[in-house]
């Protein structure tokens, strides 16, 4: 596509007075049409102008059911809750008789994507229009409002043709609680005489922001991985219908203009056909000619990428339908200046505004080809499947059935068929069990879809990314992987994923074991310990009536407990059955190998576990820790503001978790606390850049690998692509394993495949059991890692604990909590908690 021209015509910003005093709905509204008089405006229902004040949540559904009950070319459903309880909204947008014909259009539809024949001359195209996934980013949640209306009430031939020829999806907030925390920031910091001094508090939100959910996760990373309701409600959506165009509104910093796609040319998903970028530039050409009229600054092929399939606007490149990104200079609040004038709230709206109906007008002027590209896409990967000389691939694991369960789950959302063994198969020379194994046939409907989440690649176009450059799912669940020439015979197709069934097994009365392999083990342990019961972790192997035992196994003594016999059976049933584990009743503890009586079995403390939260603290890493112990484990985790930190009380904590800080909020008195504590006997983990907080305040001795940062031959222009290029925004990486060590209990492999988003490399131990985890000597699996980076790396340790006093001090220089969607390193972070005495 070429360069789109930047035009400046007339003001680029409203004015303050103009954004308090004028404001009026028709300031967003086209003016050259009639409008349905008995649609009610936002002003009516809720009491003040779009832009005038920022949209809560509750008045946004308050609108929307509104509008839905009064106009019949809307419809309303409510797909689910988010963590805090708000409604997950979806509208559908159509002209009546579509409505009355609803199911039979999306039944065409989708025969469209069958290989059916569709006479398409006649089928109206999908739109998904969602807003404010970042609900720090609200002027596409506002102007939401100002398009429903105009979607309900605009009158004449344009809009009716539009409305006939389209079925709008219209998701008004990606994110409910995170636009309700950002939009309580901004009016309560409102003032009457607008001040846009970006130095006043409104610009500047109170850690964790709105950006984020709940949990502080960036739902606009999990469209792909579908962890959390937001994501799974929308992907429903989508898999239903199947869109032909998605657009994704946000906001960016507020100096910029108005970004929209397609991104930068070197930076697309190889799996994307090309196709696929040259009509996101014809829709871009609409985009262009509305904001030319508008008189907007806007610009497209610059900063934004399309590699990473987790996005909203990548995403649905993957799966036959055209993503486009929104990126609108950001007020932050009701009006900031900026370096092109003072940048309203409402002006942003308007933007965002324009390019819905600049949306809306491509896809009915480009339906018959948008149509004709998502038949031809499903059409293409058959051949492609029938071409290839693997069937499917194979995964799973040996010991738990969880982990592998929970990728099945994946591709159950995402509508991909798969099988399960039933009898035991085994591919170069790994063994896959039937109990806990899977296959993904690559014969179907849509396997560019399979091969981004199976794929690895390690070769790029470019060397920057906006995101993650590798996300190989198999390798994030830590699973056996493979790809085989046919599907076994006894294979049967799973059509619904049933939960996984936990058990007590046999009669004995003596003690309850279980091995710690299992995804839930640490949820398990915290109930029976949390029972004021005793249990034990075994630090060898044994054997005992006819069952193998690994490092890690689990004891819970039947004498001398809180419980009587009886009781204890009933808990430990109760047990095995929630955390769908098996736990092994035995009759005696006189095993091969170590007994159970023996001191190799080392008590396990009930856990007291905090997490250090606040200024400085990354919000992510924090929330990934939060929402695993919460929702996961179920372990309850209290949450220290840093702030107050040295006036607390810490000694009724046995852990305390530090996730990556941003070098700021932690300080020397901070560091003087914890050491005291530590000393006491507590167990410090901190993660990522907090590593450093650690050696520079005598918590821990560690030694960096590290070399000069030179550019030779580099100028000035591309200093910043240089730079960039050092870093590793994600990738994955290989490291060998002491499966003795306490850290490492549960894993069946001697390697693990590790994410990592940081340069920090630390030198091993001189003592090879103080190594208990270590990159190899070629350590890259999949992603994009620079020669400099690639120098540093091999043979360095990710992991290192440290006695100091009666406590210990432990590192990580990765990230094992990713996203929710890393099963296969959580257990290390269990793992540290439970068993960080035993180091």
């Amino acid at each position: 596509m070429k360069k789109l021209t930047l035009l400046f015509v007339g003001c680029l910003f409203s004015t303050l007075t103009f954004a308090q005093e004028s404001l009026d709905l028709k300031y967003y509204l086209p003016q050259d049409i009639t409008y349905d008089q008995s649609i009610p405006t936002p002003k009516q229902v809720f009491g003040h102008e779009v832009g005038e004040w920022h949209i809560t949540h509750d008045k946004l559904v308050h609108y929307m059911q509104t509008i839905a009950e009064v106009s019949e070319r809307v419809s309303i459903e409510n797909r689910g809750t988010t963590f805090e309880g708000r409604p997950i909204l979806l509208l559908t947008v159509t002209s009546k008789k579509n409505h009355e014909n609803i199911e039979a259009i999306q039944e065409a539809h989708l025969a469209n994507t069958e290989g059916t024949s569709v006479d398409i001359k006649n089928q109206p195209l999908v739109i998904y229009q969602g807003f404010s996934i970042h609900g720090n980013e609200p002027s596409g949640a506002n102007a939401g409002l100002a398009y429903i209306y105009y979607l309900a009430a605009a009158q004449g031939p344009y809009i009716e043709n539009a409305l006939e020829n389209t079925v709008i999806l219209m998701d008004p907030s990606f994110n409910p609680d995170g636009l309700q925390r950002f939009s309580t920031w901004a009016n309560m910091h409102k003032n009457s005489q607008i001040n846009p001094d970006p130095n006043d508090r409104e610009y500047r939100e109170a850690w964790p922001g709105g950006r984020t959910n709940h949990y502080w996760f960036d739902l606009n990373r999990d469209w792909l991985p579908a962890q959390l309701p937001e994501s799974r409600a929308r992907i429903i959506s989508f898999h239903k219908w199947l869109p032909n165009i998605l657009t994704d509104h946000h906001e960016m910093g507020t100096n910029s203009s108005f970004f929209f796609q397609p991104g930068e040319p070197t930076r697309v998903n190889p799996l994307t056909p090309k196709e696929n970028q040259r009509l996101t530039a014809e829709i871009g050409a609409y985009h262009a000619k509305a904001f030319d009229k508008l008189g907007s600054f806007y610009y497209s092929e610059e900063n934004y990428d399309d590699f990473y399939y987790g996005k909203g606007s990548t995403f649905p490149d993957i799966n036959g339908s055209i993503g486009i990104l929104f990126e609108q200079g950001s007020s932050r609040g009701h009006a900031q200046e900026s370096d092109n004038g003072v940048l309203t709230f409402p002006f942003t709206i308007r933007n965002q505004f324009t390019a819905a109906l600049s949306t809306l007008e491509a896809a009915v002027n480009m339906r018959e080809k948008l149509l004709a590209y998502q038949r031809d896409f499903y059409t293409n990967r058959r051949a492609e499947a029938a071409r290839e000389k693997s069937k499917a691939y194979v995964f799973g694991n040996p010991k738990d059935p969880a982990r592998a369960w929970h990728l099945a789950e994946i591709l159950e959302r995402h509508k991909i068929a798969f099988y399960k063994l039933n009898e035991p198969l085994s591919v170069s020379g790994k063994k896959y069990n039937e109990d806990n194994s899977y296959v993904v046939p690559l014969n179907q409907k849509n396997k560019k879809l399979i091969d981004a989440m199976f794929n690895k690649q390690t070769k790029f176009q470019d060397s920057l990314f906006y995101d993650i450059s590798s996300w190989t799912f198999p390798l994030a669940f830590d699973l056996d992987y493979n790809t085989i020439n046919s599907i076994p015979s006894s294979a049967k197709k799973v059509e619904k994923l049933e939960p996984i069934q936990g058990a007590l097994i046999g009669e004995g009365n003596y003690a309850y074991l279980f091995e710690w392999h299992n995804y839930y083990t640490p949820k398990a342990l915290n109930k029976i310990l949390n029972k004021g019961l005793r249990a034990k972790v075994s630090l060898k192997k044994f054997s005992l009536e006819g069952v193998s035992y690994d490092y890690g196994t689990i004891e819970v003594p039947v004498q001398n407990q809180v419980l009587d016999k009886q009781e204890l059976r009933s808990f430990m049933k109760a047990i095995a059955e929630d955390s769908g584990i098996q736990i092994r009743a035995v009759a005696s503890g006189y095993s091969n190998g170590i007994d159970l009586g023996s001191n190799n079995f080392r008590p396990i403390k009930k856990q007291e576990v905090a997490i250090l939260v606040g200024d400085g603290i990354a919000s992510y890493d924090a929330g990934e820790i939060w929402h695993l112990f919460d929702q996961r484990y179920e372990i309850k985790l209290t949450k220290l503001d840093v702030n107050s930190l040295t006036m607390r009380d810490l000694s009724r904590y046995t852990n305390i978790i530090i996730p990556a800080n941003y070098g700021y909020g932690l300080n020397k008195s901070h560091a003087e606390k914890l050491k005291a504590w530590v000393r006491s006997g507590g167990n410090l983990i901190a993660y990522r850049s907090s590593v450093r907080f650690l050696d520079q305040n005598e918590l821990m001795d560690i030694e960096f690998n590290t070399s000069d940062h030179i550019a030779n031959g580099i100028d000035f222009e591309n200093r910043r692509r240089f730079s960039g290029a050092q870093e590793t925004g994600g990738a994955i990486f290989n490291a060998k394993i002491d499966r003795s060590h306490p850290i490492n209990y549960g894993y069946t492999n001697d390697h693990i495949a590790l994410f990592r988003n940081t340069n920090l490399y630390v030198k091993a131990d001189k003592q090879s059991y103080n190594n208990p985890i270590q990159y190899t000597a070629t350590p890259l699996i999949s992603g994009y890692h620079s020669k400099r980076n690639a120098t540093l790396i091999p043979n360095t340790v990710p992991f290192k604990v440290q006695r100091l006093g009666s406590g210990h001090v432990m590192m990580f220089t990765d990230n094992t909590n990713f996203r929710a969607f890393w099963y296969g390193t959580n257990k290390l972070l269990a793992n540290a908690i439970f068993f960080g005495d035993s180091m």
